[in-house]
């Protein structure tokens, strides 16, 4: 299931056109992908920022790995949905087209893959911290399943990218922000 899910993740990354044509074209389990891409995705997030305390602090506080790891746990959970009920709506309003939740649960699932990995790769590794720029590509790896997965016209792709790009990125930073103001508990 991990090599599946980093393969994905590599072929969106390396070569995002060509991997969201055979995406375009795979049957959508909707509970499959959640239960075998999505949430294993997010429990990794979550893993690595509990292990992180290791590496982070001279001493293992469990507490504080506790926190940090649930702070993740609902900020990539939180943000993930937030998107797609975001973007569902949006895709009615401002495109005029169906709303369709599930079309939107892969493609902010696919898109946000950069998104988790980069989360994980710098909950262990905090002193790269100049790799949260390489977050940035997700706007192209959203351009490139513009047109072949969502079939967003030449004229609103712009739009669209950039919509979709602020959305996917934005809310698990507003949610772990909402958690920082409203919980001093899980304060790190």
């Amino acid at each position: 299931m991990f090599r599946g899910i980093l393969k994905r993740i590599v072929a969106l990354v390396s070569q995002p056109g060509k991997a969201w044509l055979c995406l375009a074209d795979e049957e959508r389990d909707k509970e499959r992908f959640l239960s075998r891409y999505v949430y294993p995705l997010i429990g990794m997030v979550a893993l690595a920022a509990f292990i992180a305390v290791f590496f982070t602090r001279k001493e293992f506080d469990f507490e504080l790995a506790l926190k940090s790891s649930i702070k993740s746990l609902i900020a990539a959970f939180g943000g993930f949905y937030l998107a797609v009920y975001l973007l569902n709506d949006i895709w009615e309003r401002f495109f005029k087209r169906e709303k369709d939740l599930t079309q939107w649960m892969f493609f902010v699932g696919y898109s946000s893959s950069l998104m988790f990995a980069m989360n994980i790769v710098l909950a262990l590794l905090p002193e790269f911290f100049f790799l949260k720029l390489f977050v940035l590509y997700t706007v192209y790896i959203v351009w490139e399943g513009a047109e072949p997965y969502m079939r967003v016209a030449e004229a609103e792709k712009m739009k669209f990218v950039v919509i979709t790009t602020a959305v996917i990125l934005i809310m698990p930073a507003i949610i772990e922000l909402g958690l920082f103001l409203l919980m001093p508990g899980l304060r790190i």
